[in-house]
């Protein structure tokens, strides 16, 4: 098997390159470089974390552990795995005496991510004088750590949340935001501690953990969310069951609008292919509109999606007689 191209994942080190119309192109791990390759981009598209038996039920497990034996893959905890890069941080964190910050902390935590930072995030006390050498390749942010953070070598789980809020943009901070609800961490304990946070971004962190949403199944859906939010009047919501029909992954109840996103799916096959046409089609059989978007839409086309959800929005609203019930919901 031949090994990737010099400098794989392009997506860590490379801005995504543009079509002659403007558009991003889409990074990916490519295609022609081997089945690791695609193990790679099932994670990657699955938040940067995976399970063994995701991996596993998806790919044939020599394949697997291949993609860890080379380094793709790194081990978090038992039976969790990760894209490389997690060492970068590490490393990074402790040459700079700091600590992993923001996304490289959410890596840490096991926690999904819109996509893995292009360069390490690392947080130093507030007044230490690091030279442009040193911070060549990293982005480095000046705070507060505490003495337990300097001594993980990491922001706290809650820390992590709000500062993400603070400082990222609505779809990468939903990610991790609803990840750390998935794991645990409640938004009563987020709450107190956006009141504790510096008046600069206390009202991002204040909104981004009130949309927060364990339901979420994994940072796509919730990268979705937040665009789907920008839209006035819009009402989805994750993971809602319609009926004993399915339980979709974005639904606007009273404008009876599902939103499926469709990645790079672990267990693809002939049967869940057929499955997920036969529940597509229910839906659209008991009066919803099912609009389906792939990973790369939600990624680096977020106009589109916008676009085409606000236009079949305001097409429902015309013709659908909405539910009393599902609007005061």
């Amino acid at each position: 098997m031949r090994a990737p191209p010099r400098g794989w994942p392009r997506w860590e080190t490379s801005r995504p390159e543009r079509t002659t119309c403007g558009e991003p192109v889409a990074p990916s791990l490519a295609t022609g470089w081997g089945e690791l390759v695609e193990v790679a981009q099932a994670v990657l598209e699955a938040g940067g974390i995976a399970t063994w038996r995701e991996l596993t039920a998806g790919f044939p497990r020599a394949e697997v552990e291949a993609a860890i034996g080379e380094g793709h893959l790194v081990r978090l905890g038992r039976g969790r795995y990760g894209l490389r890069g997690l060492d970068r941080d590490r490393a990074a964190a402790a040459a700079l005496d700091g600590v992993r910050d923001r996304l490289s902390a959410a890596r840490f935590w096991g926690w999904g991510v819109k996509l893995p930072p292009e360069r390490a995030q690392v947080l130093v006390p507030r007044g230490r004088n690091v030279s442009p050498q040193r911070r060549r390749g990293i982005d480095l942010r000046w705070g507060s750590p505490s003495e337990d953070e300097r001594h993980r070598g990491v922001t706290s789980k809650v820390r992590t949340v709000l500062d993400c809020a603070r400082f990222l943009e609505l779809d990468s901070a939903l990610a991790v935001a609803d990840s750390a609800l998935r794991d645990g961490v409640t938004r009563t304990e987020l709450l107190l501690a956006c009141a504790r946070v510096p008046r600069t971004g206390r009202g991002r962190a204040f909104r981004v953990v009130e949309l927060a949403d364990a339901r979420a199944a994994n940072p796509f859906e919730s990268v979705l969310r937040a665009i789907v939010l920008e839209i006035p009047g819009s009402a989805f919501e994750p993971q809602v069951w319609i009926g004993t029909l399915g339980r979709p992954d974005l639904v606007d109840r009273g404008r009876r609008v599902i939103i499926e996103g469709d990645s790079f799916e672990f267990h693809s096959d002939a049967t869940s292919l057929n499955r997920d046409m036969e529940r597509y089609n229910a839906f659209v059989a008991a009066d919803h509109a099912v609009l389906r978007f792939g990973w790369r839409h939600a990624m680096f086309q977020q106009d589109y999606v916008r676009a085409t959800v606000a236009g079949v929005l305001s097409a429902r609203e015309r013709s659908v007689r909405r539910c009393p019930e599902c609007v005061a919901a």
